[in-house]
């Protein structure tokens, strides 16, 4: 199931990926060479890219790549590192449910009052809910990872 979940977290990615670049691309192009900049490039662009920002956080905490400073690690027994891996994992997790509940309670507001953006009127609820799931995704792949050391 974390496998699949993972996968399909990687193609959207790359999806995203690909539209920031073609926007980009798109915009620029229309804006030196036709003087016709693409309509809503710069919105499309801080949405895109923080849905992106979103869906590469559980494959960072996956494949841990998040920043770690293991001096400790380096000169404590083993046995302690594995315990401290764990507590690592523990407030990691902590903090990524805490953001996954602020989110998920920012999304049902923003549902609620019908947030949008401003130019291309893009509703930012489904957004958030994004991002919560995602938030919670990276806590159980932060756990996972550390299970298996």
């Amino acid at each position: 199931m974390l496998r699949i979940l993972s996968g399909g977290l990687e193609i959207f990615s790359g999806l995203l990926l690909v539209a920031l670049m073609l926007i980009t691309g798109v915009d620029v192009i229309g804006r030196y060479l036709f003087d016709t900049p693409l309509s809503g490039a710069f919105e499309m662009t801080e949405l895109l890219l923080g849905a992106l920002v979103f869906a590469a956080l559980p494959l960072v905490s996956q494949a841990g790549g998040h920043v770690e400073v293991d001096l400790l690690a380096t000169v404590l027994p083993e046995r302690i590192g594995v315990y401290l891996l764990w507590l690592a994992a523990g407030i990691t997790a902590v903090a990524l449910l805490f953001f996954a509940w602020q989110l998920y309670g920012l999304g049902l507001r923003q549902a609620e009052d019908g947030t949008r953006s401003i130019s291309l009127r893009i509703p930012f609820a489904p957004i958030a809910f994004f991002a919560a799931a995602s938030c919670f995704v990276a806590a159980i792949f932060g756990f996972v990872r550390a299970a298996r050391k």
